[in-house]
């Protein structure tokens, strides 16, 4: 036998495919059976690939969208409307809002939203930064796209209170979103016409 040889290798490789979201058991044999047939060099680009994206992908200093350059594309695209922000609870929720092709202003990522429950409070998201952001009085409009679960009315609430004294106008994305769901998983038509939709606080 190999002396290189470690007959637990692919069962850390199916425990740390079972950590990931959304991956059971089933799913991580899968994953992990197909990644053993695969061919030494698509092995190594998958595995250089994750390791990449962890040493270069970062958080942008001005919206807290994921960014590859000092700052992200979208902050960087001067041709997006500079007046417009649309606020949501993480990074994948602008790649959904992106995909609708609706939307051409900018975005300010929470990181999260507000949950007593787990003593998440203002203070623990990008409240401040957003205020910041809004202080030089290029935004005309704040759309609240967090989800429509409790978590996400909570934030919007809070927020269009506190930036509706700042004459600036607010909105809330239109009903057509199943409340409880989350932007991630909704469809790009459904998405598109919430935005198009969306109404004033």
């Amino acid at each position: 036998m190999d002396e290189n040889y470690d007959g637990r290798a692919l069962q850390r490789l199916l425990d740390e495919l079972g950590r990931l979201p959304g991956i059971g058991p089933k799913s991580a044999q899968r994953i992990a059976y197909h990644i053993l047939g695969a061919d030494v060099e698509e092995a190594r680009r998958l595995a250089q690939a994750i390791l990449d994206v962890k040493s270069l992908v970062h958080f942008c200093p001005v919206c807290f969208n994921y960014a590859t350059r000092e700052r992200c594309d979208i902050c960087e695209d001067p041709t997006r409307d500079q007046a417009t922000i649309c606020v949501v609870s993480e990074p994948r929720d602008v790649t959904a809002i992106e995909r609708t092709g609706t939307y051409h202003g900018l975005y300010h990522v929470l990181g999260g939203v507000i949950s007593p429950m787990d003593k998440i409070g203002p203070e623990q998201l990008h409240v401040r930064e957003l205020l910041q952001r809004l202080a030089d009085g290029q935004v005309s409009e704040v759309i609240l796209a967090t989800n429509p679960d409790v978590e996400g009315e909570t934030t919007a609430t809070y927020l269009s209170r506190t930036i509706k004294p700042l004459g600036i106008s607010v909105s809330r994305l239109a009903s057509g979103l199943p409340v409880g769901g989350d932007l991630e998983f909704a469809d790009e038509v459904t998405l598109g016409r919430a935005i198009e939709a969306r109404r004033t606080l």
